[in-house]
């Protein structure tokens, strides 16, 4: 069976966006909302679809620092 990778072809290291987030979670979920739009939108494995993912993870991560520090947690 053959292997399936995602990465670009032409990029080597992929670029991670380092721009700061909200900091509050209503407005990491508007993000999230409208980057999983952006990514729908994308074609499968163009640099914008590769950075709407990035964009994700970034955003899913930070949704899960502030829901942990919430009292009581919310996960």
């Amino acid at each position: 069976m053959a292997q399936r990778t995602t990465a670009i072809k032409d990029d080597p290291a992929p670029k991670r966006d380092e721009t700061p987030l909200p900091q509050t979670r209503e407005e990491l979920l508007a993000l999230h909302r409208e980057t999983r739009r952006r990514r729908n939108a994308a074609a499968h494995g163009s640099p914008e679809h590769v950075a709407a993912i990035a964009l994700l993870e970034r955003i899913e991560v930070e949704i899960a620092r502030i829901e942990r520090a919430m009292d009581p947690p919310l996960v």
